[in-house]
């Protein structure tokens, strides 16, 4: 009898050690703090972004869209006396300059002059007509400069994992981050600055500028458009002038 009693008692403790095992193990288990009383929550620091809470790891790569992109800056001046009363009229020829560093090339400023003479006919200038001694000259200047460097390539895949200990057991957290996103081109402005003069005087009658900033190679943004929304922003309501001091 005495055997069969003390069989009894050891079968009693080997199954109590034992719940009590599967208890601690399911305990450590991140997710099961609200069904086993307390879990890690409070004593892991808890939170979604906490990777032994099963979060995701944040990425440093993933950012907003630059708000300067796309955006156009304008300025106009305009000069004082009876001269400015011709700007709008008569024959007008387009010439570009070209230079060195940020200057953009022959080929290229082509496109910004066919920009320019397609506003200046909207603005009421001649363009056909085989100039004279009089008439007006439009003098161009095309130049870019990098804002921003393009991004470095970089992993794909990034991720963060912690471990700790308590009184309710141990843990171990693996957050991984999947970033499929290419890296970002250089941000570029692109500037037109604009004068007009005038031949017979040599005297400046009305001059501008406008920038836009664009990502390199994006090819929602050719030069062709990038010419337009310039040249039409700088002759937008032509011969006006922003206020002095603006």
């Amino acid at each position: 009898m005495n055997t069969l009693k003390a069989a009894i008692l050891a079968t009693g403790l080997a199954s109590g050690l034992a719940l009590t095992l599967v208890a601690s193990a399911v305990q450590a288990q991140p997710g099961w703090g609200s069904r086993w009383g307390g879990g890690y929550g409070s004593g892991w620091g808890g939170g979604w972004n906490d990777p032994l809470m099963g979060g995701p790891a944040s990425s440093p790569y993933r950012s907003s869209k630059d708000p300067r992109e796309g955006r156009v800056e304008v300025s106009r001046f305009a000069a004082q006396g009876p001269e400015v009363a011709e700007l709008g009229h008569g024959t007008v020829t387009v010439t570009s300059e070209s230079g060195d560093g940020a200057w953009i090339s022959g080929p290229e400023r082509a496109r910004y002059e066919a920009a320019i003479i397609d506003a200046l006919v909207g603005a009421g200038y001649d363009t056909q007509s085989k100039p004279d001694n009089g008439g007006q000259d439009v003098e161009l200047k095309i130049s870019r400069q990098v804002l921003s460097p393009a991004e470095e390539k970089r992993s794909p895949v990034s991720g963060s994992a912690a471990m700790g200990v308590s009184n309710q057991g141990s843990a171990y957290g693996l957050a991984v981050n999947v970033d499929l996103t290419k890296p970002r081109s250089a941000l570029v402005s692109t500037r037109l600055d604009t004068r007009i003069v005038d031949k017979a005087s040599g005297k400046v009658l009305w001059e501008g500028y406008a920038t836009i900033a664009t990502r390199e190679g994006d090819n929602d943004w050719p030069d062709d458009r990038i010419a337009g929304k310039l040249a039409t922003a700088l002759f937008d309501g032509f011969p006006k002038a922003d206020p002095i001091g603006a």
